[in-house]
């Protein structure tokens, strides 16, 4: 308890230091508030874009779609990685093709996902669960293949059923890979969820940092991107939570 709470006061002083230079800096060095503002200049045209940008339904909105596209991306990464760590056959057959997707940008089908659907909410959710999709499939297949076999065929000698042997050896496995590929997601599907509503988009955070840029406004812009990366730190830290609880008996390293 003691070092935790060391933890979270050495954030606290490093924040704070972090917010005063940040304050004080950029006006000691000449640098104009359009380019860099300083913290009263964001905390200023955060209360604008309350009263005139829609701020709390654009802000509802990414957070939505994030979710959205991370829980379908997370869903078919682990279900197709799982399959395919069922079947060495399929595995090979489609690995070449599965390579090719993960080597292809995600952000580049953007466009073309608005020049297919138009200018809605179905590009930024495609785009989502694209990017999400391939950290979960990869590390569930890779941690499939190192299941151990002597458990599974124990498994097989006590006569339990395919379904079973997933349910009590192979899933109780791989969660571990499965919680890290779903960490490594977490901070992608904002990434995907702000290329959509950059690219082609009217509501969202991505959608007032275009507009913000648009105006040379730099505070709306800088307040969309702390108001993105505080939901990828919400996210994330709920999976952090949820893995600490599903993992507990794995044992810690003492620091």
């Amino acid at each position: 308890m003691r070092l935790a709470n060391s933890h979270t006061v050495m954030g606290i002083v490093i924040l704070s230091i972090l917010l005063l230079i940040w304050q004080f800096l950029p006006p000691a060095l000449g640098i104009p508030r359009f380019i860099i503002p300083t913290v009263t200049d964001m905390l200023t045209e955060l209360g604008r874009m309350y009263r005139r940008e829609n701020l709390i339904a654009n802000t509802v909105s990414t957070a939505w779609y994030t979710l959205l596209g991370f829980a379908i991306g997370s869903a078919l990464g682990a279900m197709i990685g799982y399959l395919l760590g069922f079947s060495q056959f399929w595995e090979r057959v489609l690995s070449p093709y599965i390579l090719a997707l993960q080597i292809a940008p995600k952000v580049a089908f953007a466009p073309l996902f608005i020049m297919w659907f138009g200018y809605n909410a179905i590009p930024k959710l495609l785009v989502t669960v694209l990017i999400v999709f391939f950290p979960v499939l990869v590390n569930v297949l890779a941690a499939m293949k190192t299941v151990d076999r002597d458990m599974v065929n124990l498994a097989r000698a006590y006569s339990m059923t395919r379904w079973e042997i997933f349910l009590k050896v192979e899933f109780p496995s791989t969660l571990p890979n499965l919680m890290a590929g779903l960490r490594i997601a977490s901070t992608l599907a904002v990434i995907g969820v702000t290329v959509g509503e950059l690219v082609g988009g009217n509501t969202g955070l991505g959608f007032l940092i275009s507009y913000g840029g648009g105006q040379a406004n730099a505070a709306m812009v800088f307040n969309a991107i702390v108001l993105l990366t505080l939901i990828g730190i919400v996210l994330y830290s709920v999976l952090a939570w949820a893995e600490e609880r599903l993992l507990h008996y794995i044992p810690k390293k003492d620091h």
